[in-house]
């Protein structure tokens, strides 16, 4: 496993104090990334097998406090399915609470999800043509993977990225979407569009007209109501 980056944060990715591992290498090329320097593996990056996470885990258990444990980001950390899974096993047996920040595009992602204990999913928009001019990928195997996690009853937030260029008008049609499927187990957030890694870009910055009104956000935030889906803020 290729990790760029790796530190603490509170209550940011996933609950409690958690140890963060950024994972480098992403399938998708999002205009808006705030980590661009995890797209690709660069050879700078530091190699971590499996018991290498769990010894330096069990090392900071005490820091693991209200509800905090391991967290993989990116990046897109499930590109290695295979080496992750066997990290999350190892996490799980050292009886530390593990947490998965992905784009959802895997396809072994039920696979992951049976070893975590709190999966946080991206859903950026509805539409592939959409997806494909602004990430790179379409969405079919994300959409498969967010109905099987509602048809299994899998815990996970999904996070949706709000990038007004992007799907701004999108409102209704995601939650629609959205709604489509049994969603008792699922919870939803609304990100407002930011520009942390801007300065970060090597090449040009992909969004001109990213920023979200209040009457935009408002707008999303009663289509999900309209249709039942349960909002929280973290």
């Amino acid at each position: 496993m290729k990790v760029f980056q790796k530190g603490f944060n509170f209550s940011q990715d996933g609950p409690g104090n958690r140890l963060v591992y950024h994972v480098a290498g992403c399938n998708m090329h999002c205009r808006w990334c705030s980590n661009p320097e995890g797209m690709q593996i660069r050879g700078t990056e530091t190699e971590y097998t499996p018991e290498d996470i769990v010894k330096e885990a069990i090392s900071c258990k005490m820091m693991f406090f209200d509800g905090g444990g391991v967290t993989f980001t990116g990046g897109e950390a499930t590109l290695d399915a295979k080496e992750l899974i066997a990290t999350l096993k190892g996490l799980k047996d050292a009886g530390i609470n593990t947490a998965l920040e992905t784009n959802g595009t895997s396809p072994h992602l039920l696979e992951i999800a049976l070893h975590l204990d709190h999966l946080m999913m991206d859903f950026k928009h509805h539409d592939d043509e959409k997806l494909l001019t602004y990430t790179g990928m379409s969405g079919e195997t994300i959409r498969a993977n967010y109905e099987a996690l509602c048809k299994g009853g899998f815990p996970c937030h999904i996070r949706i990225p709000l990038i007004y260029e992007f799907n701004g008008d999108a409102a209704k049609g995601i939650a629609n979407y959205l709604s489509q499927h049994d969603t008792r187990n699922i919870t939803f957030e609304l990100l407002r569009y930011h520009e942390y890694g801007r300065e970060k870009w090597q090449d040009a910055y992909g969004i001109t007209d990213g920023f979200i009104t209040d009457e935009v956000f408002d707008q999303f935030i009663r289509e999900m109501e309209r249709c039942g889906l349960h909002c929280i803020n973290t």
